[in-house]
């Protein structure tokens, strides 16, 4: 495997620092007549605001100080940035607010992570949603208000061209942009949420024909199959779309590619978890770079896994994810450990080809935290 450096960006303060010189995994595969875009995906973009450095639960009646916070996009945003961090070129439709919140999304995105968002809007009138996040203990309490954007506001019918789409189904549910992507040779990765509905009836996702690739974690998989184990229920859903990769927590990962009889298995990265927000959206971002590079199977799930466990060593959603220089830096202190296991090391060689020292920053990393309307000089 071969990799390419692009320029380095600048963005505002505090989000332009993830715009470095970054790997291109895509370099050895990109001709003159492809599409303009690695990924498109579209949803809702939040407004994050998360409180870090808490003791305990808030307790009513009382005041509690939290020793850090941090704001930046959420929602479909950490899906975008953790795309747009690993060097694809990523295009995102979605509705933004017409405050200043709307404004520091929009700008957050755009100029500090080069998201595309020629397919996005500005909605006059509308509020941007706001979800304000409490971190402690490990876990995260979450308080969220927003309203729908009005209906004439959905994904664009025809969505741009592009190598893959991110698409978050729903039951009952039926967008008509992913099977006009589908129909022009986009690779369609599916994700899923908690069926609310109880229904559990994977012919209630009626995109997920369209799908290349689903992705549910274990007890997601199991519920739609029935089946007694998430790798029985992985093979089951090979049925109904020819690639099923299902995360199994903190034992890893596990795939089986249906139009190959392949399988891999791959187990996590033991990390100390801070905030396990937007690490799924890692995690599939990390598959899809993966997938669209033409990695094995087993490489695409380790990499995929090595990304998430990196995003939860860190607050918030698209804050956390990481780019290629956390990826480096991670590289090369692993190799330092004199315990580790040649065979656990092994089966990353094939960061080798991709990072290069003048990515690496010192271990561990501390990212910018940007406060909306705040500004460091330079």
């Amino acid at each position: 495997m071969t990799a390419s450096t692009a320029p380095a960006g600048k963005g505002p303060a505090g989000t332009g620092s993830h715009r470095q010189s970054q790997v291109d995994p895509l370099a050895p595969l990109r001709t003159p007549d492809d599409p303009p875009w690695d990924v498109y995906l579209t949803g809702t973009v939040f407004l994050d605001i998360i409180f870090t450095g808490l003791d305990s639960a808030p307790v009513r009646g009382t005041e509690s100080w939290a020793r850090g916070m941090g704001s930046s996009p959420g929602g479909v945003a950490n899906m975008a940035t953790a795309l747009a961090r690993l060097g694809l070129r990523t295009s995102l439709a979605a509705a933004f607010g017409d405050d200043h919140y709307g404004d520091y999304c929009w700008d957050a995105l755009e100029h500090g992570e080069g998201i595309d968002l020629s397919p996005s809007r500005t909605v006059p009138g509308w509020h941007s949603p706001v979800t304000v996040s409490m971190a402690y203990e490990g876990e995260r309490t979450m308080v969220s208000h927003g309203h729908e954007p009005p209906p004439e506001e959905p994904a664009p019918a025809c969505p741009p061209r592009a190598r893959a789409a991110v698409a978050s189904l729903a039951p009952g549910v039926s967008a008509p942009w992913i099977a006009q992507a589908a129909s022009k040779g986009t690779r369609v990765f599916g994700d899923v949420g908690w069926d609310d509905t109880g229904a559990w009836d994977l012919t209630g996702l009626p995109d997920l024909r369209h799908c290349e690739a689903f992705l549910p974690n274990a007890q997601e998989a199991m519920r739609y199959t029935g089946a007694d184990c998430p790798r029985a229920a992985a093979h089951a859903l090979t049925e109904y779309v020819p690639l099923a990769v299902v995360t199994l927590g903190a034992d890893g990962a596990y795939a089986v590619d249906r139009r190959t009889g392949e399988t891999a298995e791959v187990p996590a990265i033991a990390v100390e978890a801070l905030d396990p927000t937007g690490a799924g959206d890692v995690f599939v971002a990390g598959f899809v770079a993966g997938t669209l590079a033409d990695w094995p199977l087993a490489d695409r799930l380790a990499f995929a896994g090595l990304t998430a466990a990196l995003s939860v060593q860190e607050f918030g959603g698209s804050l956390s994810a990481p780019g290629w220089s956390e990826i480096a830096a991670w590289w090369r202190k692993v190799q330092s450990v004199e315990v580790q296991s040649p065979a656990a090391l092994e089966r990353y060689g094939f960061l080798a080809d991709l990072v290069s020292e003048e990515l690496v920053r010192p271990w561990p990393l501390r990212r910018a935290v940007p406060t909306i309307g705040f500004r460091r000089s330079a």
